[in-house]
């Protein structure tokens, strides 16, 4: 490490300096570490820009992808005149004029099997900026085994996640989400649309916190997931822990896992029996306008529940439903996977359907 800093460093990093929980020694630490970003888009693009600007002192960037005209609503790191070139490349360019003291590596690829374990030991700290359940487990699994830590981000159109996995020998992504969604459960930002604006609050907080662990200053979001609602501006801290034990998802649901149904009937009778549960609807906010089931507890499209699993209680019976059991059997099955009591989540057979044709006659059809 660097005794002290240079003339141009020290006024560079003025503001940093004067913080007594950074000062020269921190400002040199930064000026020591290395970061790698997986994703040059969303989330990439802020936390790279305040990384660079903090003097993060090597940036690595893998993405494998070009700059399309529909990217600039949020990837505020490249430009309408890089439209066509290779997003690592132009995030190297933009770095380099905001900070030339920074070195940066380009890796014009994707983040893959074959080379995840070469990439990821090279840097301190790795930062998600993917838009995939298969390269998040990619990434937590490879951290895992060589003892890095990373940080996740996740965006969902108006809502977004943080947390710091493998922290100090802390929880990683497995203890929060054992298995991935089904296919039909995770849709990405061409699917689902995103805010603009929320992919720079989620990766500047996901640069606060590389930065937080590299100073080794304040908390950092060990065991806990940050949800933030741009919407309402409400921030929430889930807590989570290891699971003891935990296995892998090849290891996962070997023998397969029973999925609990109850007919519309069965539901009724139970409910009227005193049964207490919470009805739980996973269908678009446009099917909710034309008919909803009476007593419904929250509504949440299917594909945003793995984004919103912490408004799902998991201290007492669910009752999941939709148009005609598909979705909700998709969603059954996902949270008995994450921690829910198999015992404990019911899929409404038929869903609206069939309690339309067995249970009241007026609710619509559609």
């Amino acid at each position: 490490m660097s005794e002290e800093l240079s003339d141009n460093e020290r006024l560079r990093y003025a503001r940093h300096i004067v913080l007594p929980q950074v000062g020269e020694e921190g400002q040199i630490k930064l000026l020591e570490s290395s970061v790698l970003v997986v994703g040059a888009g969303g989330l990439g693009s802020p936390a790279m820009m305040y990384l660079a600007a903090a003097g993060v002192g090597r940036i690595g960037i893998i993405d494998d992808d070009v700059v399309e005209s529909s990217n600039l609503q949020r990837q505020i790191i490249h430009s309408t005149s890089s439209v066509g070139e290779p997003k690592a490349l132009s995030a190297k360019k933009r770095l380099n004029e905001l900070n030339p003291q920074v070195e940066v590596d380009v890796y014009v690829s994707r983040l893959d099997t074959e080379n995840a374990d070469s990439m990821i030991e090279k840097y301190d700290i790795v930062i998600d900026g993917t838009d995939n359940f298969s390269s998040r487990y990619l990434i937590g699994d490879v951290c895992e085994k060589l003892g890095k830590p990373w940080i996740f981000g996740s965006i969902h159109r108006f809502e977004g996640q943080v947390s710091t996995f493998n922290f100090e020998e802390g929880p990683n992504y497995r203890d929060l989400f054992p298995v991935p969604p089904p296919p039909e459960l995770a849709p990405n930002c061409s699917e689902a649309g995103v805010l603009g604006i929320l992919p720079g609050i989620v990766g500047t907080i996901q640069a606060t916190e590389a930065i937080k662990v590299i100073l080794g200053v304040g908390e950092v979001l060990r065991g806990k997931l940050l949800t933030i609602d741009s919407l309402t501006m409400i921030t929430r801290v889930l807590s989570f822990d290891s699971i003891p034990g935990r296995v892998r998802t090849s290891e996962i649901g070997k023998e397969g896992i029973q999925m609990k149904t109850v007919t519309p009937s069965e539901f009724v009778d139970r409910r009227d029996g005193g049964w207490k549960f919470f009805l739980l609807d996973v269908r678009s906010e446009s099917e909710e306008a034309i008919v909803s089931l009476e007593g419904t507890d929250l509504r949440i499209t299917h594909t945003s529940v793995p984004d919103r699993m912490n408004e799902i209680p998991n201290d007492m019976d669910i009752v999941v439903y939709c148009r005609t059991g598909g979705r909700s059997g998709a969603v059954v099955r996902y949270l008995t996977q994450n921690g829910w009591d198999v015992n404990g989540v019911y899929n409404l057979e038929g869903g609206v359907h069939l309690w339309s044709d067995s249970i009241d006659s007026s609710v619509i059809k559609y």
